[in-house]
């Protein structure tokens, strides 16, 4: 279990520095994202590709870690500056400050499948995709800039 937590550890730190070609060593070939319903290493380096261009200086801290047989829980602190398009969202220079739970699946120390469960508001309310309502101004006013 110590192993498939270095594995996931060692993902994160090669995302951060954005070494995509370290992934070959950590994602077997056929990796399953189920939360984007993708499959395949490449696919997964393309989705990076995306979120680099939109948010150069993305970080994404480890706060807590747990393996049990052969899945790994780990909880994600990100966060970054939106300068670059998403999605067809133009760069609003806003950071963007979430937490995240992944849960990876790692067979012979490669992870072969993935689940991201994100905070999807606190990412897509900085990037301009979403508003509040009026009431929701008045039910969260610490969330409305």
């Amino acid at each position: 279990m110590e192993e498939n937590k270095a594995v996931v550890h060692s993902f994160i730190e090669a995302y951060n520095e954005r070494n995509l070609d370290l992934l070959d060593d950590l994602f077997a070939p056929d990796y399953f994202d189920h939360t984007h319903q993708q499959q395949g290493l490449e696919n997964l380096k393309q989705l990076f590709m995306l979120a680099f261009k939109a948010l150069p200086d993305w970080h994404e801290t480890i706060e807590d870690i747990i393996a049990e047989g052969d899945k790994v829980w780990v909880r994600v602190a990100y966060t970054g500056t939106h300068t670059g398009e998403f999605r067809g969202l133009p760069p609003t220079g806003n950071k963007v400050t979430t937490m995240a739970v992944d849960i990876y699946r790692i067979v012979n120390g490669k992870i072969v499948e993935g689940r991201n469960l994100t905070n999807d508001l606190a990412i897509l309310k900085p990037l301009g995709a979403i508003e509040y309502t009026e009431r929701g101004k008045k039910l969260f006013p610490e969330d409305v800039k």
